[in-house]
């Protein structure tokens, strides 16, 4: 036998593809009581913002959760863009009014991972800063399996119902980072069309971008043999592009292509039901069911290859904002959506990657775009050309400049970024300091 039998490959042979189960379609969201049943529960809590439960869905929710016979109450201080301190004050909430057999999230990706972090900390112990990624926090793994939670999506974005992490900003630090591990993946997604149908534009353009963030950033991701063998124990929840997370990823790119621009176009009118809205108003069912199923897709293939620089770069955007206040959110404190962040650098961020996967870029254009992407003569630009496009027709700010940042912030904000390792080893190209600072600052103004 060789030396290198004995050891092992020296690249990496092995990616790993997890999701929950699913259950999708107009009406899911009125099972949800059976569903849970199902594990044995008896007293569950259901989390969610202020403007999703004025729209009543949490309730109804509860409600069909009694007749299962199951004590459910609702907590609706879910804070939009959560924090380490709003996270810690839905945990001590829900350790106060507990015990729970189990978790419901209903509204955006901040219910969602509002969830996710209560469900981990009342099921493991410890203190958040334990679990949240290095060198921000200590990483640590969950000690044993989490308790179940279903994810109830009311916007088509985040895919978080998909994905084994959750996202906050740490105040003290202005920077947004995550908590990522297999443990933390839902039991069971539920997502229901008809609980996007009253978003408004601005909402449904911001979340659409991030759908379109995941599914091109994990696309274009590196490719996972492309790294050193890992160990079992070292295998991260980020492994690289990978046959199967290239599918979900075409296909959210395919269903974004045919439905994104309709779904904001003929949507809510001022309402909401999700990460802040609250209101009424009409929309295309048939737009709204295929962003809720690339929202999903999108989950899947991010939540497993990974994404890397604008996501990176949103993190630091969203987290030292300054006066800058979005139309369809609430108003009441200055925010970046999480949409709007990572998509801000995504035009510049692709032109730097294009050179390490020029047939990935290529082929995500036309999918994004089929049939007008090739109108672009250079190839480094279709992509980019693609993107500011779709932004300039949704109505997404132009640039970092759009949402109040100048060339005189770059400095302050490619730290932020940097501390993003966990995302960025996920970049197809080696990325440092000055490519960061390059992309931000040609990012002031995209068109």
């Amino acid at each position: 036998m060789s030396s290198d039998e004995e050891t092992g490959p020296v690249e990496e042979t092995v990616f790993t593809w997890g999701a929950p189960p699913l259950k999708f379609g107009a009406g899911a969201a009125d099972e949800i009581g059976f569903d849970l049943s199902q594990f044995g529960v008896r007293r569950v809590l259901v989390l969610t913002d202020p403007g999703v439960a004025a729209l009543g869905i949490p309730q109804r929710v509860a409600e069909n959760l009694a007749r299962y016979g199951i004590d459910a109450a609702v907590h609706d201080g879910v804070h939009v863009e959560p924090s380490d301190a709003s996270f810690a004050a839905a945990v001590e909430h829900a350790r106060a009014e507990g015990p729970w057999d189990a978790f419901v999230a209903v509204g955006g990706g901040s219910s969602i991972d509002t969830a996710k972090a209560v469900n981990l900390l009342l099921s493991c112990g410890g203190e958040l800063m334990d679990y949240v990624n290095k060198p921000i926090g200590r990483a640590a793994v969950p000690p044993r399996p989490l308790k179940p939670l279903v994810a109830v999506p009311t916007t088509a974005g985040t895919g978080a119902e998909s994905t084994a992490m959750c996202v906050l900003d740490v105040l003290s630090m202005k920077v947004k980072t995550g908590i990522s591990h297999w443990r933390l993946r839902p039991a069971l997604a539920v997502v229901d069309p008809l609980l996007t149908m009253t978003l408004p534009p601005e909402v449904t353009a911001s979340a659409g971008m991030d759908i379109v963030c995941h599914a091109l950033e994990s696309y274009t991701a590196r490719w996972y043999a492309d790294s050193a063998r890992r160990a079992p124990e070292e295998r991260v929840t980020y492994c690289g592009s990978n046959p199967v997370s290239d599918l979900w990823c075409e296909k959210a790119m395919a269903l974004i292509a045919r439905s994104f621009r309709r779904a904001v176009h003929s949507g809510g009118d001022g309402g909401g039901t999700g990460d802040g809205g609250t209101g009424g108003g009409a929309g295309d069912v048939e737009a709204r069911t295929d962003m809720m199923m690339a929202a999903t897709f999108a989950g899947m293939g991010f939540g497993n290859a990974g994404v890397h620089i604008p996501h990176a770069n949103g993190y630091p955007i969203a987290g030292m904002v300054k006066e800058y206040r979005p139309s369809g959110y609430p108003q009441d404190e200055p925010m970046v959506p999480h949409g709007q962040s990572v998509s801000l650098t995504a035009p510049e961020a692709f032109r730097f990657s294009f050179s390490a996967a020029p047939e990935r870029h290529l082929r995500a254009a036309e999918l994004l775009a089929p049939g007008t992407a090739s109108e672009e003569s250079e190839p480094a630009e279709r992509l980019p050309r693609v993107l500011t496009r779709l932004m300039r027709d949704i109505g997404i700010p132009n640039g970092i400049g759009g949402v109040g940042y100048g060339e005189s912030d770059v400095p302050d904000l490619v730290p932020g970024t940097m501390k993003q390792q966990r995302l960025l080893s996920t970049c197809p190209r080696p990325v440092g300091e000055e490519e960061i600072e390059r992309i931000l600052l040609n990012s002031v103004q995209n068109w």
